[in-house]
């Protein structure tokens, strides 16, 4: 069996000395392929180190997450992700995360669209997928991507914890998919109203680590190996089994991001 995380910021410190363990306990849980987006200057000596350290299990992204949006600071922050994207030599599967966040600062709205008009010219332009960070502000999503979305832009919306009809909102873009996580499992998460009416093609699998960690780790550290629940979780809701659940995701996931079949 294989499962992919599509969405793990296992290069961040929370890790740091045990990264090496946590790769472990992946392999042993079946999860044999790592999406890592980046989420700011900052961290992308992160990201790369882990794609250079474990090349056929990590694979980057570049993007500006929407909390690091900044008032004065957006377009620095910008550029340096754009010139790693041209110039590292490394090959990433994604632009991401981006998106928007309204939950601690609404002030910022105006330069997160300017951010991620940006990043999706980026996107376009290099043939790649989105990955869209999206926290109480699911209108100011539609907004956008009702201006941008066209045949070429393809992505997902990562930890979707919306109700069925945003979902399908975002299903009717025609190249998206929804990232579940931990939040599947919660018992008022709200996704088991919404799971059951999704098309299975359209679904790919993620953590979030070191966030939002599924029951019955709720409230600890995530970590990657916790995809195996999140899998189950929706083994359940879709009534097959777990067997199946990893190969339709992990070919969902490979055709979004253009994995290598290994």
């Amino acid at each position: 069996m294989h499962l992919i995380d599509t969405h793990t910021h296992l290069y961040q410190p929370a890790f740091d000395g045990e990264r090496e363990a946590a790769i472990q306990r992946c392999m042993e849980a079946d999860v044999k392929s790592l999406l890592l987006p980046n989420i700011d200057k900052a961290s992308i000596g992160r990201v790369h180190d882990m794609m250079d350290k474990w090349p056929e299990l990590c694979f980057g992204m570049m993007g500006l997450h929407p909390c690091h949006v900044k008032p004065g600071e957006w377009r620095d922050e910008l550029q340096a992700i754009e010139q790693a994207l041209h110039t590292s030599g490394r090959r990433y599967v994604a632009i991401g995360e981006i998106g928007f966040d309204l939950h601690w600062d609404k002030t910022t709205l105006d330069i997160q669209h300017e951010a991620f008009r940006e990043q999706v010219k980026w996107a376009k332009s290099l043939n790649l997928p989105i990955v869209i960070h999206v926290r109480e502000a699911f209108e100011a999503l539609f907004e956008a991507l009702d201006a941008l979305n066209d045949e070429q832009l393809t992505g997902v919306v990562h930890c979707f914890t919306g109700d069925l009809n945003q979902a399908r909102r975002i299903l009717d873009y025609g190249n998206f998919y929804l990232g579940i996580g931990g939040v599947a499992t919660y018992k008022n998460g709200g996704l088991d109203a919404v799971l059951p009416h999704v098309p299975h093609n359209r679904v790919v699998l993620e953590t979030d680590s070191p966030y939002l960690a599924p029951v019955p780790h709720r409230g600890k550290r995530n970590e990657s190996a916790y995809t195996r629940v999140v899998a189950q979780r929706v083994a359940d809701l879709w009534e097959m089994p777990l067997h199946e659940v990893a190969e339709i995701t992990t070919q969902n996931a490979r055709g979004l991001f253009n994995l290598t079949s290994k």
